[in-house]
């Protein structure tokens, strides 16, 4: 009896051109959500919050879907700076929904994942991040790092992005002032933490200073 070669499927291709899709959480995402990144007492109730799947250039040259968590109203804006990202071809490692980390914000950061809703507030203060309103966004942060002591970096996070500290690299994926990637955030109204004055956090764009 001739054997059968088992039929092997065909990778999914990649996407052709941009898209930027926002639909409600399914019940099954707002559970895995409740006691890992959204808690009771946060700011946005989760039927407030939206997944946006969004297609992201790889670094291999390769398309991609990804998902982010986001506030409903922040929607539009993010999907316009994201598509100004596509358009520059600006590459993405991966972007994935916190809950894939367990809500470990360095966690995600350490894998280079860009994310955004965390119910979680700043690092070393009681004050709520822009990220718990479902109002920032952390791009590739390992390549970004959020640094404190200028040029000397007294302290890096992730600490294994410490070689992304020296902003004088031009990786791509590496985010500097001006550049097509700031830029399209810029034009919608949100700002870059690789601006801010006491430290740098190369990483994270936000509707508001936060």
């Amino acid at each position: 009896m001739p054997v059968v070669a088992p039929t092997v499927p065909k990778p999914a291709p990649s996407p052709a051109s941009f898209a930027a899709v926002a639909r409600p959480l399914t019940p099954t995402e707002q559970s895995a959500m409740v006691g890992v990144s959204w808690h009771e007492g946060c700011p946005v109730p989760l039927d407030g919050l939206r997944r946006l799947n969004v297609t992201f250039h790889r670094p291999d040259g390769t398309a991609a879907t990804g998902a982010l968590v986001v506030r409903a109203e922040a929607v539009d804006a993010l999907s316009t700076a994201l598509r100004g990202l596509w358009d520059a071809g600006y590459p993405i490692e991966r972007m994935e929904p916190i809950e894939r980390f367990h809500g470990d914000d360095d966690a995600s950061m350490a894998a280079n994942n860009t994310s955004a809703f965390n119910c979680r507030t700043i690092a070393h203060s009681a004050k709520l991040s822009q990220h718990a309103y479902g109002l920032a966004v952390d791009v590739n942060p390992l390549w970004n790092p959020w640094v404190r002591g200028g040029e000397g970096a007294t302290r890096v996070a992730p600490p294994t992005g410490a070689p992304w500290a020296d902003r004088s690299r031009t990786d791509p994926g590496v985010l500097h002032g001006g550049d097509a990637a700031v830029s399209a955030f810029s034009a919608v109204g949100w700002r870059w933490g690789g601006a801010w004055q006491s430290t740098k956090d190369y990483q994270h764009f936000s509707r508001s200073g936060g």
